[in-house]
């Protein structure tokens, strides 16, 4: 890899960071970027830049197909069923990330974790 590619492999790891931590603390961009002294439309550019990235990764990965079904799931995603037997009632697996998910879950805990996943894809 030359040091251009590896220079931009650090730039786009650092803002996904960057973006995770402002989607983690419950802030609006306007007031994440004050208090971490960003400008905004600095910001942005490099929100854009990491979704185009995170796309052309997922367009890039082969769909799997299910076995007696029709059903697609991309390359790096997984099945998920309810478990059986146990406390838990989903888990949901996206590459390294997994959310076990039990009965009594708390619906605005899961609306914030899938909106960071939304995000890291």
């Amino acid at each position: 890899m030359n040091t251009r590619a590896l220079a931009s492999e650090v730039r786009m790891s650092h803002w996904s960071e960057v973006i995770e931590e402002r989607n983690a603390s419950g802030l609006s961009v306007r007031e994440y970027c004050k208090k971490s002294g960003i400008r905004e439309n600095v910001y942005f550019y490099w929100q854009r830049k990491v979704r185009e990235v995170a796309c052309e990764e997922l367009l890039t990965q082969v769909p799997v197909k299910i076995s007696n079904t029709n059903e697609v799931i991309p390359k790096g995603w997984a099945l998920c069923e309810s478990a059986k037997n146990t406390k838990k009632a989903l888990t949901i697996e996206v590459n390294n990330y997994r959310v076990l998910i039990n009965d009594d879950f708390d619906t605005e805990l899961l609306s914030k974790v899938c909106r960071v996943l939304v995000s890291l894809c």
